[in-house]
């Protein structure tokens, strides 16, 4: 399984994807904090959270007897600009076009 793989892997899961969120919206929680906020056994989210990690998309740092978990947005960027933003270049070219064309009529 490639990068791309497992970020899609980890992205197709709405529990994964509502721990990202968390995680955008305050950084360096722990495991009580993002189980607090799910319906899920302890061990569910540790589960979870490894698929994350995997796919680089949760970074943890261990402090003292916890461990904090921490956003890496980096995955999502490369998965954007390779399949994402290749396919919406030409639209948006045509419509920057369309646009000098209609306020600069020749």
């Amino acid at each position: 399984m490639d990068d791309d793989d497992r970020v899609f892997k980890a992205l197709a899961d709405p529990t994964r994807r509502h721990l990202l969120d968390r995680l955008f919206a305050r950084d360096g929680r722990t495991l009580t904090e993002l189980e607090s906020e799910l319906e899920m056994t302890r061990f569910g989210v540790m589960k979870h959270l490894k698929v994350l990690e995997e796919a680089g998309l949760v970074v943890s740092v261990k402090s003292g007897r916890e461990k904090r978990h921490f956003l890496n947005p980096v995955p999502i960027r490369v998965v954007h600009d390779r399949w994402i933003d290749k396919f919406t270049e030409r639209r948006v070219t045509a419509l920057l076009d369309l646009k000098n064309e209609l306020e600069n009529p020749s």
